[in-house]
């Protein structure tokens, strides 16, 4: 059986938009902000036995802390398609505060406000891993049966910001099971990330600098007999941003733009002495194809050359480790490839004006799948990265259906139907 001309009209008609919300109002319910992943994927576990998946399991990556796996079985003669997302949210301080006396006030609430439902983890990214289960159980009321298998991983510690979290450990375990063959390797992946329903075939990497400038405090009236570490800091911060000019100006990529670097912090002085100590803090942009370790050399040449007194010492350190001892790794994909096509096609289908090839301005996880497996892997999700981590985060209602609808229609495509 060929897949109909009128798919997707065929699953618009067939959606249970009640129960599609309600799945994912549910989702952000189960709060699960980094290192209390355990709360959600009990909620995904139920979901995803109702639907009847094979091979369901979970395992804690780190102690008291799951991932979920599980599987469609199509016919037999079929890709197999995974998505993945992650469990973990940022935190919600001051959010209580900011929404007091309104219906927004309880950040898992899930309130529909003006046509979007409101809460923490609704882009990012709970509208995604609602979406794309809600879109097997809609193939399933349309009656629409699989040749290929379609598969979910959903894993935590994505996010940064809590204490000793934030490292990527689920996805770790996760790429290490498929690599050990105790998972099966997917032949494409979507990472459900939010991107407004547009596909994400490229992405940046980046990687932190703390860096510590140490020279040595003196009476200020006598600062001859001192090293003064924020004149130093002043002289690194200045050869940083030419640095930076440079780097821009190297290329252009289509869809990430240009590298760059931002200077994100700077504390030090003295009371009424000079500045013993001074530390500054960055992060930089890197494109496809762009060595971490190269662009990290390059910062420490342009500090060191910078900073020419030899009495002033200079530390570096990189606390953002993820798929690099550095940072992240950029990643992309040909946006040529026919699956990127279908996913666009059946998201422009599902609604108008989506479904555009875009680049992540984000880092996320879909290197582990490029760059260490070799296996394809876009972004794709309703939700909007510019207002996730905010008090304004939010998914348009017709948006997250229209996901629903497009993610169905592009399983149906791209894993194949049978009688």
């Amino acid at each position: 059986m060929t897949v109909p001309n009128d798919l997707v009209t065929r699953l618009t008609e067939a959606l249970d938009r009640d129960a599609a919300i309600a799945l994912f109002r549910g989702a952000i319910g189960r709060q699960s902000i980094t290192g209390n992943e355990a709360n959600f994927v009990a909620y995904l576990r139920e979901k995803m036995s109702a639907l009847g998946l094979n091979n369901l399991e979970t395992a804690e990556f780190l102690p008291g802390r799951p991932n979920i796996w599980g599987e469609r079985k199509g016919a037999g003669d079929g890709p197999r398609l995974l998505f993945v997302g992650h469990t973990d949210t940022v935190h919600v301080d001051g959010w209580r505060e900011h929404w007091a006396g309104t219906e927004r006030e309880d950040p898992f609430a899930a309130p529909i406000i003006d046509g979007a439902v409101w809460g923490r983890g609704s882009g990012d990214l709970k509208a995604g891993i609602s979406a794309s289960l809600a879109a097997l159980s809609l193939l399933d009321k349309a009656s629409i049966n699989l040749r290929g298998d379609v598969a979910f991983a959903f894993i935590g510690d994505e996010e940064s910001g809590q204490p000793d979290t934030g490292v990527s450990a689920g996805i770790k375990d996760l790429v290490s099971r498929i690599e050990a063959g105790a998972i099966a390797r997917p032949d494409f992946v979507v990472y459900v990330e939010p991107t407004r329903l547009s596909v994400y075939p490229a992405q940046i990497g980046f990687f932190i600098a703390d860096i510590t400038i140490t020279g040595k405090s003196a009476y200020f009236g006598v600062p001859e007999l001192g090293k003064d570490a924020l004149r130093a800091s002043h002289a690194a911060m200045s050869a940083l941003w030419k640095h930076s000019d440079e780097v821009a100006a190297r290329a252009e990529h289509k869809l990430v733009g240009r590298s760059f670097l931002l200077i994100t912090g700077l504390a030090g002085g003295g009371y009424i002495a000079v500045p013993e100590r001074c530390t500054l803090s960055l992060i930089r942009k890197l494109l496809p194809g762009e060595s971490l370790d190269t662009a990290a050399a390059e910062i420490e040449a342009a500090v060191r050359s910078a900073i020419t007194d030899p009495e002033i010492k200079v530390e570096f350190a990189y606390p953002a480790g993820r798929d690099h001892a550095l940072g992240g790794t950029a990643a992309e994909i040909d946006e040529g490839r026919a699956e990127v096509g279908l996913l666009s096609a059946s998201m422009a289908e599902a609604l108008s004006g989506r479904g555009v090839i875009e680049g992540a301005p984000f880092w996320s996880e879909s290197p582990f799948f490029v760059n260490r497996l070799g296996v394809p892997a876009v972004y794709c999700a309703p939700g909007d990265i510019r207002n996730c981590h905010t008090y304004e985060e939010r998914v348009e209602v017709e948006e997250y259906l229209a996901g629903v609808v497009g993610f169905a229609a592009f399983i149906a495509r791209y894993c194949g139907v049978t009688v």
